[in-house]
């Protein structure tokens, strides 16, 4: 099978599962949630074998800990923006990007791709708050502007433990993708920081 077309179908089947065991209802997102959390810890596991594992557990354990206490819509609302975030960034920087941000973590991500990305991310969240329940676009608005940061800073963090593997992905557990925590890095900082904000907004 084409590896395009490969990655193409394991992401949507991907952000299938996502969608509904998160939507379904309070059980299917706890034992999803869960599930990812077993997943990512082992993928963990192996890129520090051998090293210490405390940060990087933490890493992984906080934010698939906290995100259980965060509002089914809520979270649903981040996956549909960091969704997008991560596919704009990604289109725009193949076109557009020139500007590395920090080429020996990431060498792909640049400048024009996040703010590709992060352009995209503010019309997403604007097109979709009122369908997820807000009241009004503030919310929205603080959480697209933070959300390329601490995406794109999960991200780089993961990079680098990887980096430090000598591995290319944290695993092979979604076919064109990688592993679990590949798909996972960017909510690893953005889910603790929603968290805060559900508790300060």
């Amino acid at each position: 099978m084409n590896q395009t077309l490969k990655r193409a179908l394991s992401g949507a089947v991907y952000v299938a599962i996502m969608w509904f065991g998160t939507s379904y209802s309070q059980l299917s997102f706890h034992i999803l949630l869960s599930v990812i959390l077993v997943v990512c810890l082992y993928e963990m596991g192996k890129l520090r074998k051998g090293k210490t594992k405390i940060i990087a557990f933490l890493y992984v354990l906080v934010p698939l800990t906290l995100v259980h206490q965060i509002d089914r819509e809520l979270i649903l609302f981040m996956f549909i923006i960091t969704w997008t975030f991560d596919t704009f960034a990604y289109l725009v920087g193949v076109q557009c990007g020139k500007h590395k941000i920090m080429p020996s973590v990431s060498p792909k991500k640049s400048w024009e791709g996040f703010a590709g990305g992060a352009i995209f991310t503010i019309l997403a969240a604007y097109l979709s708050y009122q369908y997820f329940g807000f009241n009004s676009f503030r919310d929205p608005l603080i959480i697209s502007i933070l959300l390329p940061f601490t995406a794109t800073l999960g991200d780089f963090l993961e990079s680098y433990y990887k980096r430090k593997a000598g591995a290319k992905d944290s695993g092979n557990f979604i076919p064109g993708h990688g592993g679990m925590l590949d798909r996972m890095d960017a909510f690893t900082i953005t889910i603790p920081v929603i968290y805060l904000l559900t508790n300060l907004l």
